[in-house]
């Protein structure tokens, strides 16, 4: 049986190079952050954060994001080899979550902001130039007829990751009975995602690109030339206004998301995995349906079931929390994997609806404004979910309150990308 394995994976790798290799850069990088993200704001509380210093691990990392991401993108366009950019991110990542696993020996008041600052560099690295790098390269490496293959493949990675490691981390951290302990795991966890990162970096140069976009150097008379033309691609303005909209309504929940858990149905290190992990578990179950689904129904119209689950998930913690411990806790658990049975629509999808409407001549300067627009939603809007539940009274009230409101707008976002794929149908949002 093993010897069967071995050579249909050999054969695998043979016969599809591409497939495997952005695979194991999907696990190796999922892995990495898994390891580390998914207790961000377990080891900030930990160190001494608040409430409201809690929204600035999204605040800092997105508005410097915001800062370098423009002049990240003519300068990604202006590059004859992007895969050495990305391998730089990786390793400068690692180097960061390296200074990272040492901010608990930082003197006590300062750990929290050491923490912050290094966290959002960090971020920016792994987020931010990777990100931009990565989606520029990836056309340049993979045609547009494998792209739903590849992409397909990358996330199962980032799925079995996704579901392995937070239950591990979360194990190990419950298992500890002291806060010394569990301080120095997370430390462990931030050097051991490093490794993963570094080997990574490695890893990415047996990518080879095959249609290598011409390098844009771009003056500032072609930068305005550029902005001009994006101004007018109907399609791209369309597409990336409701996307936005979109992305206001399932950021403003994501530290709010956190207190309720942690503050509220008082949710230990592996309960709070769990509910990550079943989300997991149901995008992993449906990723082949939907996969196929794209065949038959085109890539744009399942987003709008991936919003719909989104919809669903503010009454399950609303239920929740009126719920008996610890009937609560399962109860998130379970309604949060019914939740995301239609989520891998999502990240399978979104961003070849993204590549359907940049303008191929200045791809990686359209895809920078449009991340440069995501990242301001994804710095501003945890902070912004905060703020109305503790003017509401900061309460579980005020909390259920703010979730309904939040579920509301869902609704509405779900009616823009309906409107955005109607008119699109009929030919109002194609670029001039």
């Amino acid at each position: 049986m093993l010897k069967i394995i071995f050579h249909r994976g050999r054969q695998f790798i043979k016969t599809q190079p591409d497939t495997f290799n952005y695979g194991m850069d999907g696990l190796l990088t999922v892995g990495a952050l898994s390891i580390a993200a998914n207790n961000n704001n377990l080891f900030a509380q930990r160190l001494g954060a608040t409430d409201f210093q809690l929204t600035l691990l999204q605040f800092f990392p997105h508005l410097l994001a915001i800062l370098i991401l423009i002049p990240a993108g003519i300068f990604v366009g202006s590059l004859q080899n992007k895969r050495k950019v990305i391998s730089l991110m990786l390793l400068l990542t690692g180097i960061f979550f390296v200074v990272i696993s040492v901010s608990a020996f930082v003197p006590t008041g300062v750990a929290v902001f050491f923490f912050l600052i290094f966290f959002a560099m960090a971020s920016v690295s792994i987020n931010g130039m990777y990100n931009i790098t990565w989606q520029a390269f990836f056309p340049e490496v993979v045609p547009e007829e494998k792209r739903n293959n590849v992409l397909t493949f990358r996330t199962r990675m980032n799925m079995i990751v996704s579901l392995i490691v937070p239950l591990a981390v979360g194990g190990i951290l419950t298992s500890i009975p002291s806060m010394e302990g569990k301080i120095a795991a997370h430390q462990i966890f931030y050097a051991s995602a490093a490794l993963f990162l570094f080997a990574n970096a490695y890893h990415f140069r047996k990518i080879k690109t095959k249609t290598p976009a011409d390098p844009k150097r771009i003056s500032f008379t072609e930068l305005k030339t550029a902005l001009i033309r994006l101004k007018s691609n109907k399609a791209f303005i369309i597409f990336t206004s409701v996307v936005l909209f979109f992305h206001m309504t399932w950021h403003i929940d994501w530290t709010l998301f956190f207190i309720a858990q942690a503050n509220y149905l008082l949710m230990n290190e592996l309960s709070l995995a769990l509910v990550p992990v079943s989300g997991m578990i149901a995008q992993l179950l449906t990723l082949k349906f939907w996969s196929k689904n794209n065949i038959k129904q085109g890539i744009d119209l399942p987003i709008v079931y991936s919003i719909a689950g989104l919809v669903f998930l503010p009454f399950a913690l609303i239920l929740a929390l009126n719920l008996p411990s610890p009937f609560g806790v399962i109860s998130l658990v379970v309604l949060h994997f019914f939740s995301q049975l239609t989520f891998a629509n999502l990240s399978l999808n979104l961003f070849q609806c993204l590549l359907k409407v940049v303008d191929e001549e200045y791809r990686s300067l359209s895809i920078s404004v449009y991340v440069c627009i995501i990242t301001l939603s994804n710095a501003i809007m945890p902070m912004v979910g905060v703020l109305i539940y503790t003017a509401l009274g900061g309460t579980a009230l005020a909390l259920q309150i703010t979730f309904v409101g939040i579920a509301l707008l869902r609704i509405v976002a779900a009616g823009l990308w309906m409107l955005r794929l109607r008119s699109h149908t009929h030919g109002f949002a194609t670029s001039s």
